[in-house]
């Protein structure tokens, strides 16, 4: 029997998570998808607010129900998944069991940055900074610089469905 996969994509704001998380997303069937923004969409939105990490656990929930309802893959896009605790603290919630999880980080140069977060409208400067965030261990990295969004998908696909193909 196939082992389920919790499939995270994470990397800085703009880089182009959710819309590749949407096209892996479609390449696989009996598959679920919660986009991680919807567990903490608040008015305001301040990351100074405590409550704003009430909305991992709402992550937390959704992830265990797709896992526990037998979805063969889940996925799910956030910047949150760049920070340790925070992902420690959402798969710790998770009570289903003996699913692979795959993180797949986004990354790109300042001038892709730019241009893909100008490129939606944007007025406020990109977040730069968070670029040469390290990754977590066992993250991997995918470039996605003059990449299209259904190329950078289909490599991650191909990495999903051959783990032989997964960096070491």
């Amino acid at each position: 029997m196939k082992k389920q996969k919790l499939v995270m994509i994470t990397g800085t704001p703009s880089v182009g998570k959710t819309k590749t998380c949407e096209a892996v997303f479609q390449s696989f069937p009996n598959s679920a998808f919660f986009d991680g923004d919807w567990g903490w969409c608040v008015n305001p939105f301040s990351l100074d607010d405590p409550r704003l990490r009430n909305g991992d656990r709402n992550i937390s929930f959704v992830l265990n129900t797709y896992l526990q309802s037998q979805f063969d893959y889940v996925f799910c896009p956030s910047v949150l998944f760049m920070f340790p605790e925070i992902r420690k603290s959402i798969l710790k919630e998770i009570t289903a069991t003996g699913y692979d999880l795959l993180v797949f980080h986004l990354k790109c140069s300042r001038e892709s940055l730019a241009k893909r977060h100008y490129g939606q409208g944007l007025t406020y400067e990109p977040a730069y900074q968070w670029l040469d965030k390290g990754l977590c261990v066992d993250d991997i990295a995918v470039d996605t610089d003059d990449k299209a969004i259904d190329v950078v998908g289909l490599e991650i696909a191909e990495m999903i469905e051959r783990p032989s193909v997964l960096p070491k």
